[in-house]
């Protein structure tokens, strides 16, 4: 691995960022966690440079994700049902995401090779999300069809 020279890449950044108009500088700064300390010092430094306001934000906590713990909740064979799981848990606010899930849509056969598509939740989220895709919906559909 290349051993990163601190010096030259503030330079390189400062002039990038004197390059860039105040709304671009703006739009940057809204999402600080995406940018190396070295950026940031430079962001900081052309705000002031132009009499902008900055406002630090702390990349930790920020999304706090040091802390955050995540574990498999499901696996799935087939892509379909990993992305129904996943929209449901979406919809009810829970964060998820699914790990395999494009290498899996590009050829399938890779699903028992990977063990699956994986659908991931945060550890606090488990009792919840597992309680919501246990539901059994499907005798509400027979009712609905026999009502018709």
């Amino acid at each position: 691995m290349a051993n990163i020279d601190h010096g030259e890449e503030r330079s390189r950044l400062a002039t990038r960022y004197a390059e860039m108009t105040d709304t671009e500088l703006t739009e940057l700064a809204q999402d600080q966690s995406t940018l190396t300390d070295d950026a940031r010092s430079v962001l900081e430094s052309e705000f002031s440079r132009r009499g902008l306001p900055f406002e630090r934000t702390d990349p930790v906590a920020a999304g706090d994700l040091n802390d955050t713990r995540l574990v498999i909740l499901r696996q799935f064979r087939d892509l379909p049902e990993a992305l129904a799981a996943k929209n449901a848990l979406d919809s009810a606010g829970i964060p998820c995401f699914l790990a395999h899930a494009n290498t899996v849509r590009m050829d399938w056969l890779w699903s028992n090779a990977l063990g699956g598509v994986k659908l991931w939740v945060r550890e606090e989220d488990v009792r919840e999300a597992t309680g919501l895709l246990d539901q059994d919906f499907s005798e509400a559909a027979d009712k609905e069809q026999s009502a018709e």
